[in-house]
């Protein structure tokens, strides 16, 4: 017999009607309704539930049954419970309106940045911001106030304070091995920042190689500069160094290729090298996540075999925070007098206080303390999604987790587009692989998303990676 209830919650101020007619018992039936109202729009993201005392006695259940559909919500994404606010529903763009994944590739694809609200973070590129060292980082900036000489508060170096680069060649010799002095050395404040100083800055010129896999981001700031891009493409082994023609410069991330993974094979490190010496040109080495190894060796820079034909850009953007806005060039001596005249006389970009603060983090220890322990943390991360996948989805293949900050997982030709849908109806805000697609490559295309696992907080984690095997395609049956 069908039940309808109406609730009069006191507490809220709101009604809530709930039909208890589903199959099974009276938990999987107010389970069903109240995803039913969430799916449909009844219920509004941010609306807040009756409390589980009030809601058990409106239905005439047990509020044991109350307690339990709402966990069950929570876990699955529908709901949020915080104390002090109670059980509400999740925030989303727009209400759930299937059940079921979509079928069918959207005729639009969506923008792979996903919903502006989402509840789960998996985007590429970013640390967990929950981790950040407050402390060492407070004390590493009092220290550095207390012990700045006078003139560290007048206008800044160009090339930046000479207590970080003189920190920066020790940690970069030590941890990446890197051969260079702190005269070769010029802050900036990131690798969009080095791009700008390079390129449009007039020290290089186009047309540039760059992997057909990267940032669509940087290849806009180049073409804002006028430079022309030419892809290469990548195998098993990396970028197609061999593909190397008329350019004189090229753009790579050897010790990690973003986004497919894989470091540069041995063989094609020393023949991007004698290429760059034969032509006179210059490799541009973007030692993005150079930290972060798991199930390998440590992969040097490639700058190391020769400091003079490569140009090693570096930040904390990974290894910190994208908040601290610091990054590095090390740079062949022929080069680091135009970039200093394309920065400009004053430091107009990296706080000289900042500088001395991430200086004395190095000095210190502290900041090689803080990468040993997210080392461990993102390796524990990359575990469970490996994990995750195996048991829920074992017919997606996942790639390019030996080290750094993401993964790719490979699905069926022709179903990224609706998995990256479906990634929106869960709550969860992902890239799609073929974003990163150069789009004069002529490589064949592979379908497969780019999940960041370093982004979302420690508690966060779990539900995160329910909500993502929910959104993958089916395998065949």
């Amino acid at each position: 017999m069908a039940e309808s209830w109406v609730n009069q919650a006191e507490r809220i101020g709101a009604d809530l009607h709930l039909d208890l007619s589903g199959p099974g018992s009276r938990r999987a039936a107010l389970t069903q309704a109240l995803r039913d109202a969430v799916r449909t729009g009844r219920l509004a993201p941010g609306t807040r539930l009756p409390p589980y005392r009030s809601l058990a006695a409106d239905l005439g259940v047990a509020r044991n049954t109350v307690a339990d559909a709402y966990a069950e919500l929570v876990a699955e994404g529908w709901l949020t419970a915080r104390q002090g606010s109670g059980t509400r529903v999740a925030e989303r763009t727009e209400p759930l309106r299937h059940a079921v994944r979509p079928a069918s590739a959207p005729k639009a694809p969506p923008r792979a940045r996903g919903p502006r609200r989402a509840s789960h973070d998996l985007r590429q590129g970013t640390p967990d911001a929950s981790a950040f060292p407050r402390s060492a980082w407070l004390a590493s900036y009092r220290r550095a106030l207390q012990q700045a000489p006078n003139e560290a508060f007048g206008p800044g170096d160009p090339a930046g304070r000479p207590e970080l680069r003189a920190a920066l060649a020790e940690y970069l010799a030590r941890a990446r091995g890197v051969r260079t002095e702190p005269d070769r050395i010029v802050v900036c404040s990131g690798f969009a920042h080095a791009l700008r100083l390079l390129f449009a800055g007039g020290v290089l010129r186009g047309p540039l190689a760059v992997e057909a896999y990267g940032l669509p981001f940087h290849r806009d700031l180049l073409a804002t500069a006028g430079v022309r891009t030419v892809p290469l493409p990548l195998d098993e082994h990396g970028a197609r160094v061999d593909r190397l023609d008329r350019e004189r410069a090229v753009l790579l991330t050897p010790a990690h290729q973003f986004p497919t993974g894989g470091p540069l094979h041995a063989g094609r490190r020393a023949a991007v090298v004698d290429w760059a010496r034969a032509r006179g040109g210059v490799v541009l080495e973007d030692d993005y996540d150079g930290e972060f190894r798991y199930d390998r060796k440590p992969v040097g820079a490639l700058q190391s075999l020769d400091p003079e034909r490569v140009i090693l850009v570096g930040s904390v953007s990974k290894s910190l925070s994208p908040a601290v806005r610091l990054g590095w060039m090390v740079l062949p001596e022929r080069y680091v007098g135009d970039v200093l005249e394309a920065k400009g006389e004053r430091e107009a970009w990296a706080s000289v206080l900042d500088q001395l603060a991430l200086a004395d983090l190095i000095v210190s220890g502290s900041y090689d303390r803080h990468v040993r322990r997210m080392r461990q943390r993102y390796r524990s991360r990359r575990d469970r999604l490996v994990a995750a996948l195996a048991e829920h989805a074992p017919h997606i293949g996942v790639e390019g987790v030996a080290a750094g900050l993401h993964a790719v997982l490979r699905l069926p030709p022709g179903t990224e587009r609706s998995a990256v849908k479906a990634a929106v109806w869960q709550g969860i805000a992902l890239d799609g692989l073929s974003d990163f697609r150069h789009p004069d490559t002529d490589m064949a295309t592979h379908d497969g998303l780019v999940v960041g696992y370093a982004t979302p907080s420690e508690h966060a984690y779990g539900a995160a990676l329910e909500a993502l095997c929910r959104a993958l395609p089916p395998g065949e049956a």
